[in-house]
């Protein structure tokens, strides 16, 4: 029993043809590894047909001592998006789907022992193919290449084939198929144990067994070269998977001979949890929970679907840590082992579904879609983040025919969970468990979402899965009322999802801006959906998210929507300005003068634990203490200022011009003394520069503090969330992102300036040397280049000023 990866060594040629699946071909090839992109892409505005190819990688490796005793089975975790399989010249599988693993028996295509062997996998991602999501237009770009592990499993001939654990409330059972190539021997045993997961962020004592049992198999039992076989056992003692607490467990299972042997093993990590949804809601181990998530492409800029498992596992730490999320819809298709396994250590729930975008294909193409379903079910059916299958294709109209097989084959090969299936029709035929409802109907000054009565009739289970998006796309670089208006739509539909009794939550569309279809985006081949983005720096919307998770998962956040530049605004009025913040309380200063402190009593987001909280105060009682204002007026000729800040002179109501008439019939004040007290407070047109401090405070001490002044320096930062990088069955990457501050480290979004980068030592640049700022933020990357030491990035910016970040390679 061994795994063997064969990530490194590759040979890669853009166009395929039979010759080169040979030994003998002797044509030029690019040496590549694994995950590899057949294009790397500019940021935006590039054509789709720079991936569409029809290419071939390909690798030797000699057929080692025993290995032809037992079965060489070759697995293949993702490669976009139709595959076929060629040992020594000779065709042995096809894979026709971009996002589910699939495995290959090489054994009897193998030269004899000390023999060598050529591997080669045509990989087609143009977009003709009838498959899964291709067909009409698709809303996010495909890309092409071998960008998941590949391996090798050299196994005996009786083998553990697939090992499926139910586990909640103390008990586990288990479905293990066995395996034999030839006549099954008799005195077959599968015993197994649970075990704490090795190495998992949260599990129960080292060296613990919750229990360990054994069946026999019976020879009789084998049908077509294999068996299932079932057990059930109590497990005193099991913590339960939470979001909160993702306790994990291991069950290692074991094929025994008749005299004692071990022949084959397996160990698949599992959590005990419960989960269903009903008319009520989703609850996790009895407990009802309010589902907030983002959907997620597994794409990046320059790189296309090529990330190796840190950065699938650091998207999936985003997730949860810096915006604070309890679930992630994997839109439109399965994403990888790596990212998944990342949901289980950290508690983060995951909704998975079938590629496709609104198209249903002919028979054939209907064919791979159930496959589809089997493969993505088969393959993630043990991971306790997974809490729903997705077995429509993305809002597609209904097909009663085709979603009742796609449906019977969840069903079948999992009895745990639900499925749902992701929908933007209304009173939609519901064949599923959870009628799961894109709801776009917030536009601005409407509701948030609609209420389930309005969407469907069932007393099943009801979530959204997409809302916000395309409704409101918003740049990093846009002014600052758009960027604004986009974080409070985001809180306002979660405002809305919150105070429905009977909606599980949401998943807002989306985490991430995404390279996209000449069809969609903003003319450049980019959707700028996401609340981060390309790159992962956070868009104002993203410290809605952050700030509704508590401060011990996602840290203490405090974010001001507003630069307090009054040039930015039409007429100077600022509009409303919103502090956004998880604290207990947050102190405001005006040039060091306290003015008022708010909490999150003050927000008029009433249903959410943090919602955004308006400033309503930018003169506190200096009115009365510096300009004689009388007490009894002080109420009143605030509230006229801060009309004029928010509508402008030429915007106010017309109640407030009336009320503004009043108190100057009484004498309080008059337009001059309302301008000069304006200008003093609020506008300062040419004055003095006003020091805006936001301090927040948890459990009475500060513990963030934020001060919007003009800019009087800036400086590029570049951030790095990990900068310790191993090569293990692959290269490592490291996501840079490149941020352009103030002296206060206030992000300057209309700050668009070039910056250069090289690297030195151990890593290497992917992507451009020279990048734009957008939004005043970019990003690039670095790898490793096969060896270790040190490595550096050098970031050089518009004013010859160079900053470095320096890695450590493993």
């Amino acid at each position: 029993m061994a795994k063997i990866f064969l990530n490194d060594g590759w040979q890669y040629s853009p166009s395929f043809s039979a010759e080169k699946t040979m030994m003998d071909y002797a044509g030029d090839f690019e040496t590549v590894r694994i995950p590899h992109a057949v294009a790397v892409t500019p940021f935006n505005s590039f054509p789709t047909e720079i991936y569409q190819k029809n290419s071939i990688y390909r690798r030797t490796f000699r057929t080692e001592s025993g290995w032809k005793e037992g079965r060489v089975l070759l697995t293949v975790e993702g490669a976009a998006h139709c595959s076929e399989v060629f040992v020594n010249g000779s065709s042995v599988a096809l894979h026709e789907c971009g996002y589910t693993a699939f495995t290959v028996d090489l054994t009897d295509f193998l030269a004899d022992e000390g023999g060598e062997n050529v591997l080669a996998i045509r990989v087609d991602s143009r977009e003709s193919l009838n498959q899964p999501p291709f067909g009409f237009v698709v809303d996010y770009m495909t890309y092409g290449g071998i960008y998941r592990d590949v391996y090798l499993d050299i196994r005996g001939k009786i083998r553990i084939d697939d090992v499926f654990v139910m586990a909640a409330d103390g008990s586990v059972s288990t479905e293990v198929t066995v395996v034999a190539s030839g006549a099954a021997p008799d005195g077959l045993c599968v015993r197994q144990k649970v075990v704490p997961a090795d190495g998992a962020p949260m599990t129960a004592s080292s060296g613990t067994v919750l229990a360990e049992f054994a069946v026999g198999v019976d020879a009789s039992s084998f049908s077509g070269g294999k068996s299932l076989v079932k057990s059930r056992s109590e497990c005193a003692g099991a913590e339960k998977w939470d979001v909160d607490s993702p306790f994990l467990y291991t069950l290692v299972t074991e094929l025994v001979g008749a005299f004692g042997e071990i022949l084959d093993e397996s160990r698949v990590r599992f959590g005990f949890r419960s989960i269903r949804f009903d008319e009520t809601g989703f609850y996790l181990n009895g407990r009802k929970i309010r589902l907030r998530g983002l959907n997620r492409h597994q794409s990046w800029p320059y790189i296309g679907y090529a990330a190796p498992k840190s950065m699938q596992r650091e998207d999936a730490d985003i997730l949860k840590y810096e915006l604070g999320l309890n679930e992630v819809r994997t839109s439109h298709y399965p994403q990888g082992r790596h990212f998944v396994d990342r949901c289980d250590e950290i508690g983060l729930l995951v909704f998975t579904e079938i590629p496709g975008w609104q198209h249903i294909g002919d028979g054939k193409w209907k064919d791979v879609a159930v496959e589809n379903v089997r493969d993505m079910v088969l393959q993630y059916r043990n991971h306790p983040s997974v809490f729903i299958w997705g077995v429509r294709i993305n809002e597609s109209q209904d097909d009663d025919e085709f979603y009742a097989r796609t449906n019977a084959v969840a069903h079948s090969l999992d009895s745990t969970r639900p499925t749902g299936g992701v929908r933007f029709l209304k009173h939609s035929s519901l064949l599923e468990d959870v009628y799961t409802f894109n709801d776009f109907s917030f536009h601005g000054p409407n509701d948030g979402c609609l209420p389930k009565k309005r969407v469907t009739d069932t007393r099943k289970g009801f979530m959204v899965t997409e809302y916000n998006g395309h409704m409101f796309p918003t740049k990093t670089f846009d002014c600052e009322r758009l960027r604004t208006e986009h974080a409070l739509r985001h809180a306002k539909v979660l405002d809305a999802l919150a105070a429905r009794a009977d909606c599980a939550g949401g998943s807002g569309w989306c985490a991430f801006d995404y390279n996209t279809h000449k069809d969609f985006g903003s003319g450049d081949y980019i959707c700028y959906h996401g609340v981060m983005d390309m790159f992962r720096n956070p868009k104002m919307a993203a410290f809605v998210y952050a700030s509704q998770q508590d401060a011990s998962v996602s840290g203490d956040i405090l974010d001001v929507t507003s630069s307090m530049d009054i040039g930015e605004h039409p007429g100077g009025a600022r509009g409303d300005v919103f502090i956004i913040t998880n604290a207990d309380s947050v102190r405001m200063y005006v040039n060091d003068i306290f003015i008022k402190e708010y909490t999150a009593a003050d927000s008029p987001f009433r249903n959410l634990p943090h919602g955004p909280i308006l400033i309503d105060d930018y003169i506190g009682h200096r009115i009365v203490d510096e300009d004689g204002v009388p007490e009894r007026n002080f109420a009143a000729v605030k509230s006229m200022l801060f009309a004029l800040q928010k509508y402008g002179v030429n915007r106010l109501p017309l109640k407030v011009i009336m009320k503004g008439l009043l108190l100057w019939a009484r004498g309080v004040t008059n337009p001059e003394h309302l301008r000069k007290l304006y200008g003093k407070y609020i506008g300062n047109w040419g004055g003095e520069s006003v020091v805006y401090r936001f301090d927040s405070y948890r459990g009475g001490k500060i513990v963030r503090s934020v001060t919007r002044e003009p800019m009087r320096s800036v400086s590029v930062k570049a951030f790095c969330r990990r900068t310790a990088l191993r090569e293990e069955e692959t290269y490592d990457m490291a996501q840079v992102c490149l941020r352009v501050v103030d002296q206060n480290g206030n992000v300057q979004p209309f700050c668009q300036e070039a910056v250069t980068l090289r690297t030195e030592g151990a890593v290497e640049l992917v992507g451009p040397s020279a990048v734009s700022l957008k939004g005043g933020m970019a990003g690039t990357y670095v790898r490793t280049a096969g060896g270790k030491g040190r490595g550096s990035l050098v970031v050089k910016d518009w004013t010859g000023t160079e900053s470095r970040v320096e890695f450590d390679v493993e």
